[in-house]
């Protein structure tokens, strides 16, 4: 049950009907697990925090740099030199005491990684590399595990929602194959910080809406952010039949 501290600091979501007591309880009840604590999983954990989702898991191996502070708001510049797991740690639970916090310091393997989606309700994959990428998507296919994915750099966005519980969705593979820009990363391109802001604020909408049980969530569509010129778009994703991660899963 929520006691009379969470119903006062809930209560603007719960004022909601589509939320209520009782999308706040799942909130409350659900475990998810955020996959790089950079730019876009800055505005994840910080809102998903926020939003009371009862039990978050925090997986990053790199430590917080200054060029790091332009855009991972979730880091301040005590943290430099600070592993990002733990900078993290120390805002969250100022922001929200009546949350789980699980830490995940070092590289997931293949087997730490299927163990990570295991024991979650959701994964949302906020990492900067393709590989980090496939391995996530892969991972939460095997588990049925739906998988919010969000990239951004230089001045566009992506995201999209991939549900393996729901045999029409796509997974990450049907959709980006083995990859274009494999390894092309923030510290080359670059990238402005309120995208990365905007694409993870999106991506805590959708874990929110998965979680709690409301809306459309962008399953089998992908959201194309163009920062430029302040422009989106959508284009529908059909699954691949064939393909190698999810194909046979649904056969």
């Amino acid at each position: 049950m929520l006691n009379d501290q969470e119903l006062l600091r809930y209560s603007r979501q719960i004022l909601l009907q589509h939320v209520d007591i009782d999308g706040q309880l799942r909130l409350k009840q659900s475990r998810v697990l955020i996959v790089g604590l950079g730019g876009l999983g800055s505005p994840v954990a910080l809102y998903l925090a926020a939003a009371g989702v009862g039990e978050l898991h925090l997986a990053d191996f790199d430590t917080v740099d200054l060029t790091n502070l332009q855009r991972q708001i979730i880091h301040d510049t005590d943290s430099v030199g600070v592993s990002k797991v733990d900078s993290a740690i120390r805002r969250l639970s100022a922001i929200n005491p009546g949350i789980q916090l699980i830490a995940h310091r070092a590289a997931l393997d293949e087997d730490s990684l299927a163990a990570a989606v295991a024991a979650v309700d959701l994964v949302l994959d906020c990492s900067d590399n393709f590989s980090t990428r496939e391995a996530v998507n892969a991972a939460c296919v095997a588990a049925g595990k739906p998988l919010v994915s969000g990239a951004a750099i230089r001045l566009e966005g992506q995201l999209s929602v991939f549900d393996p519980r729901r045999p029409e969705s796509p997974c990450y593979h049907c959709l980006y194959g083995h990859g274009s820009e494999a390894e092309l990363t923030c510290s080359e391109a670059g990238v402005v910080g309120p995208l990365v802001g905007l694409v993870g604020s999106l991506q805590a909408l959708e874990a929110m809406k998965l979680l709690a049980g409301f809306g459309e969530p962008l399953v089998g569509r992908l959201l194309l952010i163009d920062a430029l010129g302040t422009r989106f778009r959508e284009l529908r994703v059909k699954r691949d039949p064939g393909c190698s991660v999810c194909g046979s899963k649904h056969a």
